[in-house]
């Protein structure tokens, strides 16, 4: 092969692979409704995501009432524990209060591909189970977690948009 040849090769190699690594396009000819569990999901109140720990009671989530919740800029987020995908300077987080009065399962949904830590007495705590939410709901990803009761912040980080969907519902 000349330079040519080999460049141009290499230019089609790097599309084709381009091209796969892209989503396909959504087979969802009109939106579902989120059933059970998750039914609240259709119809979610707007929220605004707190800055910092000491922010979060204006920003508190009830369990089973989804939110349209406003983002901040990633720059603006005090996060208390450092999330493990904490995005860039360009991307979007934010803080939710959730308190919790019973032991339990319970599944945050989330209509973005955003990262999703709840903190519990400092520290970050290990999800259960995590997949995607049902086809053409809307809900991007779920993640599950064993929750005692107590209060926990929800931090929401490396999000591309500036709002998102949220619920946490409490698992049967």
């Amino acid at each position: 092969m000349n330079g040519l040849s080999l460049a141009l090769w290499g230019v089609t190699l790097a599309l084709s692979s381009l091209a796969q690594a892209q989503e396909p396009a959504s087979s969802c000819p009109a939106p579902v409704a989120a059933t059970g569990e998750l039914a609240p999901w259709n119809v979610p109140r707007p929220l605004q995501a707190g800055a910092r720990s000491s922010q979060t009671s204006a920003s508190t989530l009830a369990i089973g009432q989804a939110v349209r919740l406003t983002l901040l800029g990633t720059p603006q987020v005090r996060y208390p524990v450092r999330p493990e995908k904490p995005g860039g300077s360009v991307s979007y987080g934010g803080l939710i209060r959730l308190d919790v009065e019973r032991a339990g399962t319970y599944r945050v949904a989330l209509g973005s591909a955003a990262w999703i830590d709840l903190v519990h007495d400092g520290k970050a705590l290990t999800s259960s189970a995590h997949g995607r939410g049902p086809d053409c709901t809307g809900i991007r990803k779920m993640v599950d977690f064993a929750l005692t009761p107590g209060r926990y912040t929800v931090q929401i980080a490396a999000n591309g948009e500036p709002e998102t969907t949220v619920l946490v519902a409490r698992l049967p």
